[in-house]
């Protein structure tokens, strides 16, 4: 409250902080299993990428209804920005060796671009303007690859 009672104009969130959000009221809607939430966060024309074995499309199967939201719970242990990507990994090694990666592009509030990586160590690679032409710089990587000391493919996904 401002002076008086009255409420001060709150400045406008930071676009990495709205991404940010868009996407984790995604993860909280699927949790729910609140399906209207996540079609009105999801763009009709998602574009959708895996990589990882053949029965571990989970995310995508809740995204279409084809699974229900207790068949996997995704338990998001990080989230990142890194331009118009949301970074989100986490990993389950209680029940099963489980360790994921979703990288969601997010444009003007709705969530355009999904690339899911299961049990898949990840490194993002930014292409930004140098001397020479473009530069690569290493802006993410997967975090747990040591702690979990697990034998997993890795690749790099350069934006």
């Amino acid at each position: 409250m401002g002076i008086h009672g009255h409420h001060l104009p709150q400045p406008p969130l930071p676009e990495s902080k709205t991404r940010r959000n868009t996407v984790r009221s995604l993860y909280k809607a699927l949790a729910r299993g609140n399906l209207n939430t996540v079609g009105q966060l999801l763009d009709q024309e998602l574009e959708w990428w895996y990589h990882g074995p053949p029965n571990c499309h989970h995310m995508m199967l809740m995204l279409t209804g084809k699974s229900k939201h207790r068949d996997y719970r995704f338990r998001p242990r990080s989230i990142t920005t890194v331009g118009e990507l949301v970074i989100v990994e986490g990993w389950e090694e209680e029940i099963m060796r489980a360790y994921w990666v979703h990288v969601w592009t997010v444009k003007d509030g709705q969530i355009t671009e999904f690339r899911e990586y299961f049990n898949t160590w990840l490194t993002v690679i930014l292409q930004v303007p140098g001397e020479d032409g473009k530069e690569n710089v290493k802006a993410w990587q997967s975090e747990p690859q040591q702690r979990l000391n697990w034998s997993l493919p890795d690749l790099v996904l350069t934006v």
